[in-house]
Order: structure tokens, then C-alpha cells, then sequence
């Protein structure tokens, strides 16, 4: 008899295991994932595999994470083991994302780095809220560092600050860079006149900028950013070093394979991984709930402290520009760029700013990594 229960026990774990509401909470906030991703096209490539992920990972008595009564772990856990715990998946994800930029609109006109400092605002305001709200200070700076708009960035800050919270500060950084186009335009709207968002950047042709200023460019940003703070070059160092593949010229499949086949990959084992990271016991806490304000209130700032100094730089430039451009100095790349170019083709379609935005978005995204690499540097000094 005893046997029988021992087989049915094990048979019927699953079921029994359904009768627990928050396993039905976490399907939903699953799903939700899923269907923003699939049904709204919010960077479909990082909410889905994240949605489907924290699905697998509640299912009550799976074997996806760790089996249940203990034993060997599941497939999950072993890419979070390989990519997640060691920061491997962040420091890949840059090398594809560093393939991708293209610094020439930083290099041909530097000042755009003051619109990408002065939209990291939020990590300042969201790491001051968050120590006044009850948490330690390493826990707050890596609360703030969700405001750098990067997800792999805020990674690899919480994994050497934060590990208790990775999990909901990982999934927080994601969720909201994929909301972008739901929370950028409403603030810049509100902090806009129709005037101003009409305003004309129109494209023009620039100097062409030489190979050789290209190629110097990340090396002298690794240089700089590893001598202030050398904890910060796995990141930079990751970043600039895909950037010379691509500015090289001698290194076109590497940088074609950086810029797709390893961003697809990292991009795909790392969503499903973070969204393994969302079982009930890490997401369904007051200490989350306050995370995923504080993170909103980063958001918010950045693309505040953008518009802002856009605005006020206008008071003194003879020529105007469009202040909505300021809330592209955040991390979010290329979305924030797009989303700011799109609302003002629809202020005017006639407007085409995207070449000033992306050129904000690309200073946003060595912004970030800076800014990651400082507050990695000053927390084990200010702690």
C-alpha cells in the first residue's frame, strides 16, 4: 500500500503542486511576458524566451531548474551556472552589441555624450530612493544601476553587489527597456510643447570621418574608462572590442557572426535563463514590488534628465534643437532612438530626426557602461 502511495505521490506531483495560487500568479506574469513579446512586439526576442522561461520554472515537480527532493540540476540551472553567475552572457551580449554600434555621429560631434550623462539621471534618483526606502547601500546602487537602461549591465553590477536580488533586478531591467516605446513618449509629451517637438534636424551630409579615428576610438574609451575603473573592463573591454572587429575591416566574418549568430544565441539562452529567475519565492516579495517602482522611477528620470538639459541647452544655441532627442541618451539601443524618431514623424512627417537620435542613443550606450564600471568601482569605497 504504502508503495502505491509512494508511485501515486509521485505521479500526481504536478497536480498537487497546482493547487498552490502563486504557481498560478507566476503563470500569468509568464504569459503576460509572452503576449506583450508576441501580440504587441515588445522586443519580442527578450520578453518571449523570459515568458516562456519563468513558466518552465514553475511548473510544479519539473525537472527544468532542480528536481524536486534535490538531485542533479536541470538545464536551466546549468545556464545559469555557465552564463549568469559567472557574467559570461553580459560580456557576450556587449561584444554582438559593440558589433552593432557605429561610433562615427560620437566621434564626429562629442557633445552628444552630455545628452547620454544627463539621461542616467535615474540612476542617481532611484539609488538615493532606494536607500531612504530600507536597503543597504550595495543593494541600492544596484537598485540605481537599473536606470542605465541595460539589462546586462545591471547584471553584472547585481551579481557582484546584489546576488539576493538578481533576480528580480535582472527581470526588472529587461522588462522595462522593452517597454520603452510605453514609457518614454507620454513623459516627453508631457515635458514638450508641440512647438519643440516640431523642430527640424534635418539631415545633412557631414564630414566623413577617417579610418584611423575609427579604429583609435574604442582603445582610447577602454583606456580611459580601465584606468578609472579598472573593474569596469570586462564590460568596455567587451563592448569596444566588438566595435573593432567591425571598424577593422580585416575581420568581417567575425563581426558579421558577433552581430548575429552570437547575438541571436546569448540573446536567447540569456532570456530564458533570467526568466528562470522568476520563481515565486524570488519575484512574489514587498522587496520586488518596490524594485519594480524604483525601477519605473529610474526610467523616468533618465528620460527627464534627458529632455531637461535638451531644453536648457536650447536657451543658449542659436540653432534649436529637438529636445526630444535628450531622451535618447539612455542605454536602450536602437529602441529609444527609434521610438524618439517616430514620435517625431508623427508631429511631422516631414521631420526626420533619426540621425541625431541614433547618434544620442549610441553616446547613451558607452554611457551606460561607463556608469556601470563607476558604480562597480565606488560601492565597495562608499559602502
Amino acid at each position: 500500500m504504502a508503495n502505491w502511495e509512494s508511485v501515486l505521490e509521485e505521479l500526481f506531483t504536478g497536480v498537487m503542486g497546482m493547487q498552490d495560487p502563486t504557481v498560478w500568479i507566476m503563470f500569468l506574469i509568464g504569459g503576460l511576458l509572452i503576449w506583450l513579446g508576441v501580440k504587441k512586439d515588445y522586443e519580442p526576442m527578450l520578453l518571449f524566451p523570459m515568458g516562456v522561461g519563468c513558466i518552465l520554472a514553475n511548473i510544479p515537480g519539473h525537472f527544468a531548474v532542480i528536481p524536486t527532493g534535490g538531485g542533479e540540476p536541470g538545464f536551466l540551472t546549468v545556464l545559469y551556472n555557465a552564463g549568469i553567475a559567472n557574467e559570461l552572457f553580459p560580456v557576450l551580449i556587449f561584444i554582438a552589441v559593440g558589433a552593432m554600434c557605429d561610433f562615427t555621429p560620437l566621434i564626429r560631434a562629442p557633445y552628444v555624450m552630455l545628452f547620454a550623462a544627463a539621461a542616467h539621471f535615474g540612476i542617481f534618483a532611484a539609488a538615493l530612493l532606494a536607500a531612504m526606502v530600507g536597503f543597504p547601500f550595495n543593494e541600492a546602487a544596484s537598485i540605481g544601476i537599473i536606470g542605465a537602461a541595460d539589462g546586462p549591465t545591471t547584471i553584472f553590477v547585481a551579481q557582484e553587489f546584489a546576488t539576493n536580488l538578481l533576480a528580480p533586478l535582472t527581470v526588472t531591467a529587461f522588462c522595462y527597456m522593452s517597454l520603452v516605446p510605453i514609457i518614454q513618449p507620454p513623459i516627453v509629451k508631457l515635458m514638450t510643447t508641440k512647438h519643440e517637438r516640431r523642430i527640424r534636424m534635418g539631415f545633412k551630409e557631414e564630414k566623413p570621418v577617417s579610418w584611423t579615428a575609427k579604429f583609435l576610438f574604442p582603445f582610447m574609451v577602454v583606456l580611459f574608462a580601465g584606468i578609472l575603473a579598472p573593474i569596469s573592463v570586462p564590460l568596455i573591454g567587451a563592448l569596444m572590442f566588438g566595435n573593432m572587429l567591425k571598424v577593422s575591416g580585416v575581420c568581417d566574418s567575425l563581426s558579421n557572426a558577433a552581430q548575429n549568430e552570437l547575438s541571436n544565441l546569448v540573446t536567447l539562452f540569456l532570456g530564458i535563463t533570467v526568466g528562470a529567475t522568476m520563481t515565486a519565492e524570488n519575484i512574489l516579495t514587498f522587496d520586488v514590488l518596490k524594485i519594480l517602482a524604483l525601477g519605473a522611477v529610474a526610467f523616468v528620470f533618465d528620460t527627464v534628465g534627458g529632455v531637461l538639459f535638451a531644453k536648457i541647452a536650447n536657451l543658449f544655441l542659436k540653432k534649436k534643437i529637438n529636445p526630444m532627442i535628450g531622451a535618447c541618451g539612455i542605454s536602450a539601443f536602437p529602441m529609444s532612438g527609434r521610438v524618439i524618431a517616430k514620435l517625431a514623424l508623427k508631429e511631422d512627417p516631414t521631420n526626420y530626426i533619426i540621425q541625431h537620435a541614433m547618434g544620442v542613443n549610441v553616446a547613451g550606450q558607452v554611457a551606460s557602461v561607463v556608469a556601470g564600471g563607476l558604480v562597480l568601482a565606488l560601492i565597495p569605497v562608499l559602502g
